[in-house]
């Protein structure tokens, strides 16, 4: 017997096939989820979390739900409107990550093989490089949590943290990627194109973060928010402190041949691009179509004085969470705005200026 709860709601059947039928301009009478044409979904957005979607759903007016079988059991619709922008909601870490897109790709049906997609979600910051409420684009994904690890009270004399990569024999080596997951890099032309378009988009504050950003002595920590350019490290483990900051730091370097520039840390980021890149593989998706974007809603280390648990724990108290989540809607916003108003230019591939 099926699990009732596993069966499609008949209401929110009509509702996916009339929101499909619009979006693909198809009739609905003849419509199936296999006969999608791809000028229907033209980007969707990818958030971890009700708190990152939320303003997307708001300024988008995502009302249109798509049921999709394998989704989060917390968020088991695509919303979309009628412009072609949708949404998905993965749940957090690597696992729910994974699970969902990869359900998107091959429980839906939908020719997905021409649409863009904007991983858009917060993240801790390294205060060298941003302050909480600016929103990064990545050049470069790394998994920070592929590593060998020893206690760093048992770790040997002279070494800066107990994380070293997986068939190495010590930090600073560059491990050989037996995973290929470590690191993902996304499309140039793109990142480009989303950085131009978004550079000078206007964010969001408020007074708690600036109070906060005062107890930092140095740019950009104690400076307003801004878009940037800079990468992400990746893992499961929520951490936090100098140490793991440098560490932080040193690997995107390492594991990307000294191209990358570490600036924010967030947990699903590889899992995701995974399982995207397996999609591309197998027809579903153009790899090249997808851009990541997180934003800083609190700092990965403390300022001067203050205890690396005290940053962690009262993560909140920085006041980054709420500019954070709505500046990744400010940020993406420019380049998901281009992307349905030249559609035709875009769904050849990115344009070129």
């Amino acid at each position: 017997m099926i699990d009732s709860r596993f069966k499609m709601p008949m209401p929110r059947v009509r509702t996916s096939l009339r929101t499909i039928a619009k979006l693909c301009a198809v009739g609905a009478a003849a419509l199936t989820l296999n006969s999608c044409a791809y000028d229907g979904v033209k980007v969707i957005v990818i958030n971890m979390f009700q708190g990152e979607a939320q303003p997307f759903i708001d300024r988008y007016d995502l009302k249109e739900k798509v049921y999709i079988s394998g989704l989060s059991p917390d968020a088991p619709n695509m919303l979309c409107n009628y412009d072609g922008i949708c949404q998905v909601t993965t749940g957090m870490g690597y696992a729910n990550a994974a699970s969902t897109i990869s359900a998107l790709l091959y429980r839906s049906k939908l020719d997905l093989s021409h649409t863009y997609f904007v991983i858009a979600g917060i993240a801790g910051i390294d205060p060298g490089q941003g302050t909480v409420g600016s929103a990064a684009w990545a050049r470069y994904a790394v998994d920070y949590g592929l590593s060998h690890e020893i206690d760093a009270r048992e770790m040997p004399a002279g070494w800066p943290y107990g994380y070293f990569g997986i068939g190495t024999k010590g930090p600073g080596q560059k491990p050989p990627m037996d995973y290929r997951t470590e690191v993902f890099q996304l499309n140039e032309t793109l990142l480009q194109k989303a950085y131009t378009l978004s550079k000078s988009a206007t964010l969001e504050d408020s007074p708690e973060a600036i109070a906060f950003r005062k107890n930092y002595a140095y740019a950009p920590a104690n400076q307003p928010p801004a878009v940037i350019q800079c990468d992400v490290a990746s893992a499961d483990t929520w951490w936090a402190g100098r140490n793991l900051g440098q560490r932080a730091r040193d690997w995107v370097k390492t594991m990307t041949d000294n191209k990358g520039t570490y600036c924010t840390t967030a947990q699903e980021d590889n899992a995701t691009l995974e399982v995207l890149t397996r999609g591309a593989r197998a027809g579903k998706v153009d790899f090249s179509r997808v851009a990541l974007l997180r934003a800083g809603s609190d700092f990965d280390r403390p300022y001067d004085g203050q205890s690396a648990s005290d940053g962690l724990i009262n993560y909140a108290q920085q006041g980054g969470f709420v500019p954070a989540t709505h500046n990744l809607v400010n940020a993406a916003k420019p380049l998901l705005d281009d992307i349905v108003q030249h559609w035709p230019q875009w769904k050849q591939g990115v344009p070129a200026n």
